[in-house]
């Protein structure tokens, strides 16, 4: 089976990849839909080599050990037919305004509706840790976000598909 679409406008995956826990999902939903003829590049980018595996759509990025670094990188070249994968809410939030999807590794969405209070409550959020006056972080990642994550990815894949790319 052969994509309907031309390979020259492939969807891209960001995957701000140092601490996201949906690696190996990512990876497997990619290859089924090449499977199924959708163009797709997957890049893995993090401040240290990680292991990835071995295809053609699949491209390590190691880039410096800087602070923020691998959002610099990402947020550079996510664009429409883009998604990106993260938690990190500025990254979603610059990555959205150029036009791509962006989806946390809980499967939350972040759209162009839903920034502006996703980056407000991570600043307060912020604030007060540093105040002192909250010590916890975000909540941590669960086995049932597991499959909300990879229901958001399948629905911005099909929303993507459906627009012209893959």
């Amino acid at each position: 089976m052969t994509s309907a679409h031309s390979p020259s406008n492939p969807i891209t995956i960001y995957i701000d990849a140092d601490a996201c826990p949906v690696k190996q999902e990512i990876y497997r939903v990619a290859e089924r839909r090449a499977q199924k003829g959708v163009a797709l590049k997957v890049f893995v980018v993090s401040n240290s080599p990680i292991a990835v595996p071995r295809h053609e759509m699949i491209e390590r990025i190691v880039v410096g050990s800087g602070m923020d670094e691998a959002d610099h990188w990402i947020a550079e070249r996510a664009a429409r037919g883009g998604i990106v994968v993260t938690a990190d809410v500025p990254l979603a939030s610059r990555c959205v305004k150029a036009g791509a999807e962006a989806i946390a590794s809980n499967g939350k969405a972040f759209t162009e509706a839903s920034i502006g209070e996703a980056l407000a409550t991570r600043n307060l959020m912020d604030s007060l840790r540093s105040a002192g006056a909250i010590t916890s972080g975000p909540k941590r990642f669960a086995p049932r976000d597991r499959p909300t994550f990879l229901s958001a990815l399948d629905q911005a894949l099909v929303r993507l598909t459906r627009a012209g790319f893959g």
